[in-house]
């Protein structure tokens, strides 16, 4: 994945921004973790969605989220940027599991 650096983004087509919860420096049971064995975070909110891509005859479809829904993407998808000092990551609608809550 590449980390870009960015002060503004808009997604296009059926891109998705998301800005990934923070990860937990400690277990439930009290122990804490080095930054090597955290997990990357799979949920997160999102800040910003595209128009939707295209279907066959041109017309837009519809995105299945929208702005400050709480969602679970895939493990590994989208690609890493810094907003105003800020992780991001901007995934596909269709890199997007779950919408939480």
């Amino acid at each position: 994945m590449a980390t870009l650096t960015a002060t503004k983004v808009t997604p296009l087509s059926d891109g998705v921004l998301v800005r990934p919860r923070v990860r937990e420096d400690k277990t439930v049971g009290g122990i804490f973790l080095p930054d090597t064995a955290k997990e990357k975070p799979q949920e997160g909110v999102v800040v910003a969605v595209g128009p939707g891509r295209r279907g066959t005859e041109g017309q837009r479809l519809p995105m299945e989220v929208h702005a400050d829904e709480v969602v679970l993407y895939s493990k590994y998808a989208g690609t890493e940027i810094t907003i105003e000092g800020v992780e991001h990551l901007l995934v596909k609608d269709s890199d997007i599991l779950a919408v939480i809550g």
